[in-house]
């Protein structure tokens, strides 16, 4: 009889501990979720005029993210720059974009469709204003762009926006007081050793190829424009986004001659909208802070993106997924 009862108590205790594992399992599926995969799908990402510095940084990234995330397929489209990437990403034409911190402001500001729905994945790097004229020039102010023939940029460029505002620092309005060119980075050399303008604005990360490639084989100077920031700020609005900065003697030894350049910059951003899946938000900006070192081989401002300070998406609160990305990665 007692080994009759030991067995049925071992039977017990047996059916016990595997109904208390199956429980265990169910607690655990529903606490933890389980690894999913890599996400997949398509996203497009809105890059920039062709040869600058958005689209190469967009190929780069998109290499990137094959890498990572095999099962993502990832569509690069051109465009004019910051103004029309923001207003492309806004409305659902475009997932995920890099434009300027004052692009995005303005477009908030302005009511643009879609702008209440806008968020950061990560502040990556600087963009320095640069107004390039003939070494030779006469032009050694902002003001001095009266009656000047200046490229400005296309319509939707950051470039342009920026052109505007420095102008009106400088007393000065882009559309009756100069010449103004629609011409973007690609056309903007060319034309200024062809005489056809006297100078071009342009706004990018250090260095910027054109402008490198153009001071090795004509010579230019760079203007400053750092003494304009008191004036923008009062400008109000997307204005204050602009700070004081240096350009390195380094960042084109062939026009500065060892000298630096005091003048403006403004912080470029990861934008996405709040449609986008946390979990692929998630992914694109590990891969975003972890391809820093590569494509910033290619790219030289990439490598000034800064896990400490990527978080700082300002005018944008950061995305979801983007939020859990740097919580996993906090010391």
């Amino acid at each position: 009889m007692s080994k009759a009862l030991t067995r049925v108590s071992r039977r017990r205790a047996l059916e016990g501990s595997a109904a208390a594992l199956v429980v265990l399992g169910l607690l655990l599926w529903w606490l933890l979720p389980l690894d999913e995969g890599t996400p997949g799908g398509s996203v497009t990402i809105s890059t920039g005029q062709r040869t600058g510095v958005y689209e190469r940084y967009g190929k780069l990234l998109r290499t990137a993210l094959g890498h990572d995330l095999p099962n993502l397929d990832v569509r690069l489209t051109n465009s004019e720059g910051s103004q029309e990437n923001v207003e492309r990403v806004a409305t659902g034409k475009a997932d995920f974009t890099v434009a300027a911190a004052d692009a995005v402001e303005k477009y908030k500001l302005e009511g643009g469709a879609g702008g209440d729905r806008l968020r950061g994945c990560a502040r990556l790097y600087d963009d320095y204003v640069q107004l390039v004229v003939p070494r030779s020039s006469s032009i050694r102010t902002v003001a001095d762009l009266r009656h000047r023939r200046v490229a400005v940029g296309g319509r939707g460029s950051g470039v342009r926006l920026i052109a505007e505002r420095v102008a009106k620092a400088a007393g000065l309005d882009l559309e009756k007081d100069m010449k103004t060119v629609s011409t973007g980075i690609d056309g903007m050399p060319q034309a200024l050793k062809d005489g056809d303008i006297d100078a071009f604005f342009w706004s990018g990360g250090l260095p910027t190829n054109h402008v490198r490639e153009l001071s090795r084989s004509y010579p230019i100077r760079l203007v400053e424009l750092g003494n304009l920031v008191d004036a923008l700020h009062k400008q109000g609005g997307a204005s204050r986004y602009y700070r004081a900065a240096v350009m390195p003697a380094d960042a084109y030894p062939d026009a500065q001659e060892g000298v630096a350049v005091p003048t403006l910059a403004v912080a470029n951003l990861l934008v996405t909208t709040d449609r986008t899946n946390p979990r692929l938000t998630e992914a694109l900006t590990r891969t975003v802070i972890d391809s820093r070192d590569h494509i910033g081989a290619q790219v030289h401002a990439a490598q000034l993106v800064d896990l400490r300070t990527a978080l700082y998406t300002d005018p944008l609160a950061l995305h979801e997924g983007a939020r859990r990305y740097y919580r996993s990665v906090k010391p």
